[in-house]
């Protein structure tokens, strides 16, 4: 008889557990500060083309002077994120950094995918990014960071190095570069480097 009653307390027990486990789905509404909140850009633009200038000398509210063109930024998509804790850009559908030097030679740096932060002034490029120099050196990663300000780009991805000056071809994995390409410092080297030979004919 005891024993019974033990089988039917364990019964109506693994019932109730049951019970109580399948009843505890969240149908609960969040309100307020507790629901997910949805970001928007407080700007978008499309075919968007974005020029960063520069004076070279300190004018007075008379004076006339040229401005330099540092780097210009466009693409199909620009989103404006400025309004958040974290200022940033993206640009979605891909982007196109082109940078000038001193003699306005041109360097550009393209990919798939960008964001620009404001606060450090860093672009991460993403997807396919191609850096290539005046020069026709060429550099290309699958993700790559461009540091404005110091003018310096780097990844710890692998990378291949093209450079026809020397007739070299370099793979690699993580490397600090200049904006032009003058400098390459290679964390990490391996494969097969190709060499051009000069030939007497």
């Amino acid at each position: 008889m005891t024993k019974h009653f033990v089988d039917i307390y364990k019964g109506i027990a693994m019932v109730s557990m049951a019970m109580l486990f399948f009843s505890c789905k969240d149908n609960y509404k969040r309100v307020g500060e507790e629901a997910k909140k949805e970001i928007f850009p407080q700007g978008v633009a499309k075919n968007f083309v974005l020029t960063y200038t520069e004076i070279p000398e300190n004018l007075g509210s008379e004076d006339t002077g040229s401005s330099k063109i540092l780097a210009v930024i466009s693409g199909p998509l620009r989103n404006d994120f400025e309004n958040l804790e974290f200022p940033h850009q993206t640009f979605p559908e891909g982007v196109l950094v082109e940078i000038f030097n001193e003699k306005n030679e041109k360097t550009t740096i393209e990919a798939d995918h960008g964001i620009y932060y404001k606060a450090t002034s860093i672009i991460d490029m993403q997807g396919n990014v191609i850096i290539k120099g005046h020069d026709g050196k060429k550099l290309e990663a699958p993700q790559l960071y461009y540091d404005q300000e110091n003018e310096w780009a780097f990844t710890q991805e692998k990378f291949k190095f093209t450079n026809p000056e020397d007739g070299t071809v370099m793979d690699g994995e993580g490397m600090d570069i200049k904006k032009d390409l003058s400098f390459l410092n290679a964390h990490k080297t391996y494969g097969l480097m190709l060499i051009k030979e000069d030939r007497d004919d």
